[in-house]
């Protein structure tokens, strides 16, 4: 039996691993860009000289942000440690891209509320968890039915960032809204289970040890496309959750429609919930286990825009 090409290879092991679609994209596109730097040479002659030529070119001469040089070291390492099987040791001689230390942008509660009332239906419950639950964009649109615990007013985030599990806040006030939404995804998951469709894309081969989780009610995604699609990796069809451009540009469009002044993004939504739940006086480690961040550290940033400005000094022109 023909042994698989390369790149056939990282995506069988990708796979195995039960990395992302998106994981599984970039590292595919990083390590062909490698290749492709020497001249297709093929990995096995390289070592750590080649891998620091390429990784200093992207710091160097493309200019890449350090996350995209990052990226593309996750990449490399894992197709040199768990596809060639060849440890290469530290990669020290990098020239490493610059990372700007930036400070989050943060709406007002003000400017909250101006967002929210500009949207309606999903687009306003989408927003209104991103803000009232903190969660990230995909964590979003990643919700599953069963996830949602409206008895504990608790939302269970699965598989975060870590590939860790972890529990935030089910805010109250969207509660009856998110019933109502929840009840027309179901009338359209019943019209899918007639058409013969229904299924939803399980993790972990979870199909094979449950063959009817997937068209179970409770896997379904709380936010689910409009249109059924072909999975890219099984050819199967089936009912995806939204794409994440949708809320982008939800999020993006409704801004300047208001008028707020700040390059915002969803993600600004879930800065302002964790820097708004600090003003209320609740613990820096309360707020750091509902975000999610494995280091305090990365939630001590928030501390920069507490009750106002410039670290909460006056300014002797206040004085005068």
């Amino acid at each position: 039996m023909n042994r698989p090409k390369l790149l056939d290879q990282v995506r069988n092991i990708i796979r195995t691993k039960h990395y992302s679609i998106r994981t599984e994209e970039a590292y595919v596109n990083w390590i062909k860009n490698f290749i492709f730097f020497h001249n297709k040479r093929h990995p096995k002659e390289m070592g750590k000289k080649e891998i620091n030529q390429f990784l200093t070119h992207l710091a160097v001469e493309r200019n890449v942000a350090a996350s995209t040089q990052n990226q593309a070291i996750s990449a490399i390492l894992f197709l040199y440690r768990e596809v060639i099987k060849k440890e290469i040791g530290w990669l020290g001689d990098i020239t490493r891209a610059k990372k700007p230390r930036k400070l989050p942008v943060v709406f007002s509660r003000e400017e909250v509320n101006m967002i929210l009332t500009e949207l309606e239906g999903r687009k306003w419950l989408m927003a209104s968890l991103l803000y009232g639950a903190g969660l990230r964009l995909m964590e979003c649109l990643r919700l599953r039915v069963q996830d949602i615990d409206f008895h504990y007013h608790q939302i269970v985030v699965r598989d975060a960032k870590g590939q860790k599990d972890r529990v935030t806040i089910l805010p109250e006030s969207i509660e009856a809204t998110l019933q109502k939404h929840l009840e027309k995804v179901q009338a359209q998951h019943q019209r899918d289970l007639k058409e013969g469709f229904g299924a939803v894309y399980l993790p972990y081969a979870l199909n094979r040890k449950y063959p009817r989780a997937e068209r179970e009610w409770c896997w379904q995604y709380v936010f689910p496309a409009d249109k059924r699609s072909r999975d890219p990796r099984s050819g199967i069809e089936r009912r995806h959750h939204l794409s994440e451009r949708v809320l982008q540009d939800i999020i993006k469009t409704t801004i300047r429609k208001t008028g707020i002044n700040k390059p915002g993004s969803p993600h600004t939504l879930r800065h302002s919930f964790a820097t708004h739940l600090l003003e209320n006086g609740y613990d820096i480690r309360t707020v750091q286990e509902l975000l999610g961040h494995k280091d305090v550290r990365t939630t001590m940033i928030y501390t920069h825009v507490l009750n106002r400005g410039g670290k909460s000094v006056r300014s002797p022109l206040d004085g005068v």
